[in-house]
């Protein structure tokens, strides 16, 4: 049997394209989908205690695209480089914007991928 602490310790040290390959890997091989819907429930429900969360330094942060700017073709292929997505659902992300990119991304992983969106046009916000 596999050590827990082991796989826990891989699948933190992740990175973004990695955890969305092995994302798809499960989701074609084993049939299991990503509870996507579940990260933003969980994230909603400690809401209601946002003066605990000031008082702490925020250390996860959702990378939300509000606008594309000028050159969409541009924003699409950076998010797709930066997540992992096909086409037709990074298309589908940006059209709908104002739309998370990456939830819960640490501070300095957040600050890069903001950077390379706004290089090539996009409206970017840190939550």
């Amino acid at each position: 049997m596999a050590d827990v602490q082991e796989i826990a310790d891989q699948l933190v040290s992740l990175t973004i394209k990695e955890a969305n390959e092995l994302a798809q890997h499960l989701e074609d091989e084993y049939d299991i989908k990503p509870a996507q819907s579940a990260v933003a429930v969980g994230g909603g429900a400690g809401g209601g205690n946002g003066e605990a969360e000031s008082e702490e330094e925020k250390s996860a942060f959702d990378v939300v695209l509000s606008g594309i700017g000028g050159n969409k073709i541009k924003v699409i292929k950076e998010v797709r480089s930066l997540t992992g997505l096909g086409l037709k659902e990074a298309k589908e992300l940006v059209d709908e914007a104002p739309n998370p990119v990456q939830e819960g991304v640490p501070k300095e992983e957040a600050d890069e991928m903001k950077s390379q969106l706004e290089d090539v046009g996009a409206e970017v916000e840190l939550q």
